[in-house]
């Protein structure tokens, strides 16, 4: 082993000890991409994969964590959405399975969610998108913290990665385990996030080509051809509807999602709808134009979420040769620091 292997093992040994894995690289969550096929391979390279629940009812994520157990016998993690209507029986669908981390994200978690996946057995990981949140969460429970700046894709925040490093890792990094997510393509970022406290990193984009994923050979296609521009944020069209800016590349979609945040609003003025249902009808939207994209091939009409990294994801490979590459590139940086 290298010196900058032994250097990256060691800034990365809170991560791996906490994710029970070899290398603290956590799959991002990514609806519809990060199923049994994705995270299986990601955990069988030494990563930690996680599965996406999204929109998925308990029975449907049942056998997910079902198939991807067939597929692994490495731990993995499911990611649930906190808004989803279902979440205490998905939280209990974890614990049949004795899924060994829970990951929390869009918002923070409703009461009593915290203590079920807890009493559960798992491990809870939380979004963490500002230094007063992170220090809520961590009062609330949290076993780690993701923070994810706005280069990441599909759902994103206002402040960029390296902004909310700075802000959140110097205060907490000591006391809780904390990942770095968003614009990552390569192991010279992890290598400096490492360096400023952060225990590993979590990546999506660069998997979107990996040849395990079943994303359609169009999605792969323009992924490809992308650079770091085209990847854009949607805008918001209403500001009294709260709609959590979506990452994606720029094609017909962006301008569809436009024409679907105005229906929403008109049916919460009409009084048709309550906020909780308009939210959930825009996160149902994403799931079925992204599902158009990813497995269909749609992806003029279909979302193509995507980060800023997409410009660095170049060809189709195996899950194992990214990984050990992102590794390499990593320890590569570390040791020329001496």
């Amino acid at each position: 082993m290298s010196r900058g292997h032994k250097r990256l093992k060691q800034l990365m040994h809170r991560g791996t000890a906490f994710l029970g894995c070899d290398i603290a690289i956590m799959g991002g969550a990514m609806s519809w991409l990060s199923e049994r096929h994705l995270v299986a391979a990601i955990s069988d390279a030494g990563g930690f994969g996680v599965i996406a629940c999204g929109a998925m009812s308990p029975d449907l994520l049942d056998t997910e964590i079902a198939e991807t157990k067939k597929r692994t016998a490495k731990p993995f993690g499911v990611n649930l959405i906190t808004m989803h209507p279902q979440l205490n029986e998905l939280i209990d669908t974890c614990t049949r399975h004795q899924v060994t981390h829970v990951v929390l994200a869009g918002g923070l978690p409703p009461s009593g969610s915290i203590d079920r996946i807890k009493s559960g057995g798992a491990k809870l990981v939380c979004f963490a998108p500002a230094l007063s949140l992170a220090k809520k969460l961590m009062r609330s429970g949290a076993d780690a913290l993701v923070i994810e700046g706005m280069e990441a894709g599909g759902h994103i925040g206002p402040v960029s990665t390296s902004v909310l490093a700075q802000e959140i890792l110097p205060h907490v990094a000591h006391d809780i385990p904390v990942f770095v997510a968003g614009g990552i393509g390569r192991g010279e970022a992890i290598a400096a996030y490492l360096e400023m406290g952060a225990v590993g990193v979590q990546l999506g984009t660069r998997f979107v080509c990996a040849t395990e994923s079943i994303a359609h050979a169009n999605f792969k296609k323009v992924f490809i051809r992308a650079s770091a521009r085209d990847a854009i944020p949607s805008v918001q069209i209403d500001p009294r509807l709260p709609v959590i800016p979506v990452r994606a590349l720029k094609n017909r979609e962006m301008e569809n999602f436009a024409a679907k945040q105005r229906e929403v609003a008109q049916k919460l003025d009409d009084g048709v709808i309550a906020m909780a249902e308009a939210q959930l009808q825009i996160e149902h939207y994403w799931a079925g134009a992204l599902r158009r994209a990813v497995i269909d091939g749609d992806v003029e009409t279909g979302s193509v979420m995507a980060g800023q990294s997409v410009g660095m994801v170049t060809r189709e490979k195996p899950v194992a040769e990214i990984i050990k590459e992102l590794a390499d590139e990593a320890a590569a940086a570390l040791e020329s620091r001496g």
